[in-house]
């Protein structure tokens, strides 16, 4: 794993780490153990071996290293023994702090964000996605460009090409060369993010002409949101059993057992902790969560930790604004629990949510008739009688709803079909009941 934040090229790399979770309230073990555990998880992630893990307790939380010099002696001393090449620490660290246990360790030192911000570096593939993972990247290296290098406090004696392409002013030292980049460099990143997200507003605004619904998958990292999407309409996203394996929305148009299209988008899965800069940076991205008419949310029935995991995702969407959609809840990957009163306890603990298995094709036909029942006041079954001369209704039942019935008497056409309450102002002249039969053609 390359480090963060290439001011400079930097030729190490990560392949062995020693992962440590400071402790400072035994109340909170519990939850600590969870999250050093999916530590592992994410820096496996990275293809990085995972050496051991520590769960340090200390009484108060120190300025220097977190915890006291011994204990902070004795982790290093443990990375060594082991022959690491990283500690990651899963709290956060200060820039201060992350120089004072490079200085110790004489090794690589990064934390929970830094792997986190990595991960989504390596991920994004959409130019929009790459945009703000480079922004929120620069943004956390920024202040840590002290401890990446010793010569950068080093003055430049003249405007000659040193500085990595970058001039250096008389006086100027290495260190404030690279930190005017990095400014350079973020404001160019908003000021190209900024025209993504209009021209990302531009296409969203011709959709919603269309009036079509919209919905979006949400859910923890590696729920199975993208295996979700891809059997529901057959699309080629990338579904991995590895975190965050989605970085980029997909959006697909599928139709409902009602006839209904419905556009379902693929997002970004949450997790706890998350950067707080990275809910920021990927806001465009995550606001499809916020623009759906109805979400839905995907949870790993498999997952002992369920109820933390299903809480995390409504804190993430109470943040984005999105808490109060309407919810279709997946329990997914159900085939995976073999034990009886697990199952019984999800069923009890999440009542209205529909068992299923992405993988196996389980419980779709649920997911589909629930997608209907949440906009089962956007459509309506109709009859038409329309003149074979006015095709061009003829085809907007065909794009725009679903076609159930067609037959021709005469010059019209009797048409039957599952139609969306936006269009049928347009086709209410032609309307007939249902079972009218057949008469003489009517003049357009």
């Amino acid at each position: 794993m390359a480090r963060m934040f290439e001011v400079r090229e930097k030729p190490d790399m990560v392949e062995r780490a020693l992962l440590v979770r400071f402790l400072f309230d035994a109340r909170e073990e519990d939850e600590a153990e969870a999250l050093l555990q999916e530590l592992a998880e994410l820096v496996g992630t990275l293809g990085i071996g995972v050496a051991d893990t520590v769960l340090a307790r200390s009484r108060e939380m120190h300025k220097k290293f977190l915890c006291g010099t011994g204990k902070a002696a004795e982790i290093v001393e443990l990375a060594r023994a082991h022959e690491c090449d990283c500690i990651v620490i899963d709290n956060g660290l200060a820039p201060s702090q992350q120089r004072e246990w490079e200085k110790l360790a004489d090794l690589c030192v990064i934390d929970r964000e830094e792997v986190i911000l990595d991960i989504f570096a390596k991920r994004a593939r959409t130019r929009e996605a790459r945009l703000q993972v480079e922004l929120a990247r620069m943004q956390y290296a920024l202040p840590r460009l002290a401890r990446m290098w010793g010569h950068l406090d080093r003055e430049g004696g003249s405007g000659g090409g040193q500085g990595g392409g970058a001039a250096r002013g008389m006086g100027e030292k290495q260190i404030e060369v690279d930190r005017r980049l990095a400014n350079v460099r973020i404001d160019r990143c908003k000021r190209e993010l900024e025209t993504v997200r209009k021209q990302r507003k531009t296409r969203r605004k011709e959709r919603e002409k269309t009036e079509t619904p919209h919905a979006s998958i949400v859910g923890y990292t590696n729920a199975g949101k993208s295996t979700l999407l891809n059997t529901l309409s057959g699309a080629g996203v990338m579904a991995k059993n590895m975190l965050f394996a989605t970085l980029d929305t997909t959006t697909r148009r599928i139709e409902l057992p009602d006839g209904q299209p419905l556009l379902l988008t693929d997002t970004v899965g949450f997790v706890r902790n998350l950067p707080h800069r990275l809910v920021e940076a990927f806001k465009a991205t995550l606001e499809e969560a916020v623009l759906a008419d109805f979400l839905i949310h995907v949870l790993d029935a498999s997952s002992p930790e369920i109820d933390r995991l299903h809480e995390t995702t409504l804190e993430v969407l109470g943040e984005l604004g999105a808490g109060e959609k309407p919810v279709i809840t997946v329990l997914n990957k159900i085939d995976r629990v073999d034990d009886a009163d697990r199952l019984a306890r999800l069923t009890r603990d999440f009542p209205d949510a529909i068992h299923a298995s992405a993988f196996h094709g389980d419980g779709l036909e649920e997911i589909l008739r629930a997608c209907s029942a949440k906009l089962s006041g956007r459509v309506r079954r109709r009859a038409y009688r329309i003149p074979q001369a006015r095709g061009e209704f003829l085809n907007l039942l065909h794009t725009e709803a679903k076609v159930l019935t067609l037959d021709y008497d005469q010059s019209d056409v009797l048409v039957t079909a599952v139609v969306p309450a936006a269009i049928h102002g347009r086709l209410s002249e032609f309307a007939r009941e249902p079972e009218e039969s057949p008469t003489p053609a009517r003049t357009p």
